[in-house]
């Protein structure tokens, strides 16, 4: 689940608990609506830290350039079988 599916779940939490009147037998939507924010919460955090992660950027290391080719020779071939 990324980002919007979390605020997605925060935003019906928040519309079961504090904007709906509604009562169903067996239901408590006001609890629904508390568990759905709070899933959604971890979500965020989670997804945050999981992104903080990846953004952390290793420095690419020196590259080594080679003067010399290996093996080859003027011409081309570089096997040894060429003329």
């Amino acid at each position: 689940m990324g980002l919007g599916g979390c605020i997605i779940l925060i935003a019906a939490g928040a519309i079961l608990t504090f904007a709906t009147d509604w009562d169903m037998e067996g239901v408590n939507l006001d609890l629904v609506g508390i568990i759905l924010m709070i899933v959604g919460l971890i979500g965020v955090t989670t997804f945050s830290s999981i992104a903080r992660r990846r953004r952390v950027v290793v420095p690419p290391s020196t590259p080594v350039i080679d003067e010399e080719p290996h093996h080859s020779r003027r011409d081309g071939y570089s096997d040894g079988y060429g003329v």
